[in-house]
């Protein structure tokens, strides 16, 4: 294995470790309540708009170089894949706080939403590790990505945690359950390297749809115009870093 590939392995191993440190910190703001809504609601519109930027100016199209056009049905699976999880494992999952306790009463509330929320930063790592497998430069901009919402996750399985009756330090476990997923997802995408071309648009439909599906409609609810124009700031910001970097 030549040791370029070798390197973006180890970072993407890495970096699958900063992120899954994410979905714990973000659980332990809010058993600490250290983390107002304000800031989740500032986090989901920056991540939605780089997220949809990386997905179409980087992933697709990555993915249509590698694997021809039958690369967007793929990114149709992946797409799907999540809408279906969503709707049946864990039909009322959103992101962000939950108060509404008389439906998260009970052990089966939570762990459906739970294993939703598992699945979702699966393929976070998988993203992860598929960017760095295809170049150093498309595994870096899908860390970003993948990093600004996971703040939010774990603010979102803490809080549902604690509004089911578990005590801090169950939602503060199952924050880190969700980063123990994103770093399976890393590490049997960087073992099965041969499926790169299904693994990345799979992960493209993934990530459209949290962003388009997931992470939009919350920043629908907010009146606030400042969050809003933060979608448009994380777009911006993709396209910036494209412009720099020359790629």
């Amino acid at each position: 294995m030549p040791h370029e590939l070798l390197f973006r392995i180890a970072l993407a191993a890495l970096l699958g470790l900063v992120a899954a440190a994410g979905n714990v910190l973000g659980g332990y703001f809010v058993v600490r309540g250290e983390w107002t809504r304000k800031y989740l609601q500032y986090f989901l519109a920056l991540g939605a708009g780089y997220m949809l930027s990386v997905a179409f100016v980087e992933v697709i199209p990555e993915s249509v170089h590698l694997a021809g056009e039958n690369a967007l049905l793929f990114v149709l699976i992946g797409y799907f894949l999540i809408h279906l999880f969503e709707h049946t494992i864990a039909p009322h999952f959103h992101f962000g706080e939950e108060t509404h306790t008389e439906e998260m009463h009970g052990h089966h509330a939570r762990r459906t939403v739970l294993l939703g929320m598992a699945i979702h930063t699966f393929f976070d790592g998988v993203a992860i590790a598929a960017g760095f497998l295809v170049s150093t430069w498309l595994g870096m901009v899908i860390f970003v990505a993948v990093f600004l919402h996971k703040l939010p996750e774990g603010f979102t399985i803490a809080s549902v945690v604690l509004a089911s009756g578990q005590g801090k330090r169950n939602a503060v476990r199952a924050a880190g359950l969700l980063g123990a997923a994103t770093l399976a997802g890393v590490f049997l995408t960087s073992l099965l390297q041969s499926q790169l071309r299904y693994a990345l648009p799979l992960s493209g439909g993934v990530t459209v749809y949290v962003a388009a599906t997931d992470l939009l409609p919350e920043v629908n609810r907010e009146p606030n115009w400042r969050v809003a124009f933060l979608v448009f700031v994380g777009v911006a910001s993709m396209l910036i870093l494209k412009l720099l970097f020359n790629v």
